[in-house]
């Protein structure tokens, strides 16, 4: 029996072992957020205090986030939004919508016509 438990915790540490390490979760300060623009019902583009921008690609697409908007409630007493933590409410329909991963996102410069 003591042979086999030892086989078991072995074969139990090879296989954590071979699983791949998952990424830390970015999480931003609220404080830093200047604004958000919505491009498409799934994504979501947060752009901070000092130019840079993440983007926020929801787990489901969102009816009416592009039309309607959104609200975000920050739980739990902090000042962070992180990703696949959080939820968003539209505007006007109420849908409620998990965010997903937070990726850093290059906005486009506008063109001078």
């Amino acid at each position: 029996m003591k042979h086999f438990t030892t086989v078991l915790a072995a074969a139990a540490i090879a296989v954590c072992a071979a699983l791949p390490a998952k990424a830390a979760s970015v999480c931003l300060q609220t404080f830093q957020i200047d604004h958000t623009s919505v491009l498409d019902t799934k994504t979501i583009i947060f752009h901070m205090k000092g130019g840079k921008a993440w983007k926020n690609t929801l787990l489901n697409p969102c009816a009416g986030l592009n039309f309607h908007g959104f609200i975000m409630n920050v739980h739990g007493g902090t000042d962070e939004v992180c990703s696949n933590q959080q939820s968003i409410k539209v505007l006007e329909s109420g849908n409620i919508c998990m965010m997903g991963e937070f990726t850093p996102y290059a906005v486009p410069e506008k063109s001078k016509s």
